[in-house]
């Protein structure tokens, strides 16, 4: 396995602590916000983030395979969570210490609670407004009411951090992509 160049696209309206771990091939998009102490490898293949998403403190965000690992927008990733995922779609929340193997891909909506794992033996795409709890990693589906509120809520959290973290941490520049 050859080693990849660090290579890092940072759009100018994301927030980038400067205390976090990027390694290999990473694209960050509009107005994403990537807390300090957070981990994105891209080992083998590039990790493509989209915009407003949220990456909190101790995240670790890894791909090991060829393929791009895309993220979509608006996603939350809370404290001490691990994402291997090659795919992620759109305002997803990921919860404190859940961990998503190489072989899961998430759609939208969806909700992975805290400290689950999901680590099927075959691939499996996990569908749209699936929330996964439980120490046993139990399924449901979710109906979709409140979503509204929750992308307003997660718009508000955007823009508060967007604010804040540059006032008490050092930030990483974009290179206005």
């Amino acid at each position: 396995m050859a080693p990849t160049r660090d290579k890092f696209t940072i759009h100018s309206r994301a927030v980038v602590c400067q205390d976090v771990e990027l390694r290999g091939d990473i694209t960050i998009g509009a107005g994403t916000i990537v807390h300090p102490k957070a981990t994105i490898y891209a080992i083998v293949g590039p990790i493509v983030i989209g915009s407003n998403c949220i990456i909190e403190e101790s995240v670790i965000i890894v791909n090991r395979r060829k393929e791009i690992m895309r993220i979509g927008d608006d996603n939350l990733f809370e404290i001490g969570c691990r994402v291997d995922s090659p795919a992620v779609g759109n305002f997803n929340t990921v919860s404190t210490r859940a961990r998503i193997h190489h072989t899961v891909r998430v759609s939208n909506f969806c909700i992975i609670g805290a400290g689950c794992l999901l680590a099927p033996t075959e691939d499996e795409v996990l569908g749209d407004y699936t929330m996964v709890y439980g120490p046993a990693a139990e399924r449901r589906k979710w109906s979709g009411r409140g979503r509204v509120q929750e992308a307003d809520l997660r718009r508000k959290h955007v823009e508060y951090l967007r604010e804040m973290l540059p006032k008490f941490n050092r930030v990483r520049r974009g290179d206005g992509m």
